[in-house]
């Protein structure tokens, strides 16, 4: 089937960025989350991200407008219903997304994709309780949208090929490129990139480096781009440790276990970039380590 419509479950960051590189593609967009307020901050970081993208010429302003003009907005998830594409960009907790699914699956039409920017839960799993297994997959964009360019394509055991080609061709018009991952824990991407991280608050944790050495050894020992608690904290605490218990849970390695150091983090509430505070604190002018 053609894909002309996409519903996006969830104006967090994925969800906001998801809406953006759907809009400017060319599909009409709707936005749903249970927060009037997230809605309206979406639009509002939507409409921050296009302007920098016509400042720095990579769009123009007519192609701004018309985007902005694709995306409506709704709290009522039932309205999604009618959308070729679903994509739920919830919290990564699988009791949340099953009652996302319940709720949207009475109104879907028969035909309509379901998938989940899920970035470790079993998309088997999430499949099984909705009425559409074979149209059913995980579709994981990378952090932040608009700018990376992959995008991991995750065939549960049930998803037929013609899911998969039509989300293969709208990664395509997205102009991103597609990994194809089978349905393990974690995928490829944090399959390789959370227990590193993993391990770099480990190197902390038994003091063999603090923040700032660790996250420069790796920027200019690996040319990383960002040193990993730097990223740690870009991800989400939460998020990582979610992931980590993901890998730990569903492989049953003790090399997967989370260190205690970053379970101590989430417990106090410092999550990184969005509650201010994590392995490095940004309420002042520049951000500082917090050890």
């Amino acid at each position: 089937m053609e894909i002309k419509s996409v519903g996006v479950v969830g104006a967090g960051q994925m969800g906001n960025g998801i809406a953006h590189v759907m809009a400017l593609s060319g599909y009409d967009v709707q936005l749903n989350d249970v927060n009037q307020e997230a809605l309206d901050k979406a639009l509002s970081v939507i409409e921050r991200n296009l302007d920098r993208q016509v400042s720095r010429e990579k769009i123009t302003q007519a192609d701004k407008e018309a985007a902005m003009g694709r995306v409506s907005t709704t709290l009522e998830i039932s309205e999604l219903g009618q959308a070729d594409l679903v994509i739920e960009a919830a919290t990564e907790r699988e009791e949340v997304k099953h009652k996302i699914f319940e709720s949207l699956v009475p109104h879907l039409k028969p035909e309509t994709i379901l998938t989940s920017n899920t970035s470790s839960i079993s998309i088997t799993r999430l499949a099984s309780r909705t009425d559409r297994p074979e149209k059913f997959m995980g579709f994981h964009f990378m952090n932040p949208v608009p700018v990376m360019q992959l995008v991991e394509l995750i065939r549960g055991i049930a998803t037929d090929g013609d899911t998969y080609d039509a989300c293969h061709a709208v990664v395509e018009k997205l102009g991103k490129t597609a990994a194809s991952a089978e349905d393990f824990p974690a995928f490829i991407v944090n399959r390789i990139l959370m227990p590193m991280i993993n391990e770099a608050v480990y190197t902390l944790y038994e003091g063999v480096g603090n923040v700032r050495s660790i996250d420069e050894a790796m920027k200019l020992g690996a040319n990383h781009p960002m040193g990993p608690l730097e990223l740690a904290d870009f991800i989400g605490l939460d998020t990582c440790l979610a992931i980590m218990n993901v890998l730990h849970d569903g492989l049953g390695d003790t090399k997967y276990r989370p260190c205690p150091l970053l379970s101590k983090y989430v417990e106090a509430g410092w999550l990184g970039r969005k509650s201010g505070r994590g392995f490095y604190d940004y309420r002042g002018d520049t951000p500082t380590p917090t050890r």
